[in-house]
């Protein structure tokens, strides 16, 4: 199972890294992402990176800010986030999905964290 850690609440501009260690499975084979759900809204994708590491995608609201990265003899990935803004709030989770496609979207995953929650004040 995924197990998030690094939440907390921040001020406008800050940093914070966020980061998630599997249990009990090696992450290597598996596509990771972090999602975000902000209050009253859907959960979307932040940022995905495929099983090699050299595909990457964020999603445009956090694209320049945010940088992920995986470590496989870990079973970690980080999110480091910069630049935070209060629209960054949310609960973070991080996902798994062991295939070779990456995807971008939410039912293509099957394991997930608990989530952590960020809050950006202004």
């Amino acid at each position: 199972y995924l197990v998030e850690s690094g939440g907390g609440s921040v001020q406008a501009g800050d940093s914070l890294t966020l980061s998630c260690k599997a249990s009990g499975s090696s992450f290597s084979g598996y596509n990771l992402a972090w999602f975000r759900q902000a209050p009253g809204k859907e959960r979307n994708y932040v940022a995905v990176i495929d099983r090699t590491g050299q595909r990457i995608f964020y999603s445009p609201p956090v694209k320049g800010r945010f940088t992920i990265s995986r470590d496989n003899d870990k079973n970690a990935i980080d999110l480091r986030m910069g630049s935070l803004q209060p629209e960054d709030t949310g609960v973070y989770y991080c996902a798994a999905r062991q295939s070779s496609n990456v995807a971008l979207t939410e039912a293509l995953y099957t394991d997930w964290g608990q989530g952590t929650q960020v809050t950006v004040s202004a």
